[in-house]
């Protein structure tokens, strides 16, 4: 589903991402794990072309990298996106800011006067149904709590009928237990959904629990991609250099 060979990115004089290699399969989720700093965000960011490589080449379902604004358009229709923060419009409802995923497939006409066919509202109200909100749907987005309005985010970003979900520590801020309820909606849309998802997360306790494949990043490079058994204190060091043995508060 996605297949990215020799990614590279710099800042400045600052690489981010050094020679990324990586394949991801429809119906899995992948945590990336890293420190801050290490390109986990630069990564979803080429991905989805939020930023533009240096280097490399990034193709989904085998398609090659978008050469024209409306095949840029196109990608991006078929991305879907999660943030650890919401960004909802706090005085819309929630079914309209879920709706929003929608817009890049409707006319410019129907987008600025929010006018959705009733196919679109179904679509909609599934994906709110995915997530456990349907029955929220007409409240304001901002009369939810933070860990409903990050659910109505991936409602939102399911609505796009995606290929690919990318989230961008999406569980930072919430407490361990809602975090775990997100996660469960990211896995579940992975697989129930047959969609390739890509999740940056801090948390290795979580990572283990949730995820089907672990991959980590230190210094813009993969050091690790296995299982999350696999995913031992050797692999920890790798993947966090200068971890003290026997450090697990990093996982909790």
């Amino acid at each position: 589903m996605i297949s990215i060979r020799g990614l590279a990115k710099r800042y400045g004089e600052q690489p981010a991402l050094q020679g990324i290699d990586l394949d991801l399969a429809a119906g899995e989720l992948c945590v990336v794990l890293g420190p801050s700093g290490a390109g986990k965000s630069t990564l979803l960011r080429c991905i989805n072309r939020l930023v533009e490589p240096d280097a490399g080449e990034i193709r989904i379902n085998g398609e090659p990298p978008p050469a024209s604004p409306a095949a840029l358009r196109e990608l991006r229709a078929r991305v879907g996106m999660i943030f650890q923060q919401h960004n909802l419009v706090p005085r819309l409802s929630v079914l309209k800011n879920v709706l929003s995923g929608r817009l890049a497939r409707l006319p410019l006409w129907s987008s600025l006067l929010q006018i959705f066919p009733r196919e679109d509202i179904a679509i909609a109200m599934e994906a709110l149904n995915r997530v456990g909100l349907a029955e929220r749907a007409e409240d304001r987005a901002d009369h939810l709590s933070g860990g409903q309005q990050q659910r109505v985010g991936i409602a939102r970003a399911l609505a796009q009928q995606p290929q690919v979900l990318l989230a961008d520590e999406p569980v930072a801020s919430l407490d361990p237990q809602t975090a775990r309820v997100v996660l469960e909606d990211l896995r579940s849309a992975a697989h129930d959904l047959q969609i390739a998802v890509l999740c940056n997360l801090h948390q290795v306790e979580l990572a283990r629990e949730f995820a089907d494949r672990v991959v980590g990043i230190a210094a813009g490079r993969v050091v690790f991609d296995g299982t999350p058994s696999a995913l031992d204190e050797s692999a920890l060091r790798l993947i966090y250099p200068g971890l003290e043995p026997g450090l697990h508060g990093l996982a909790a």
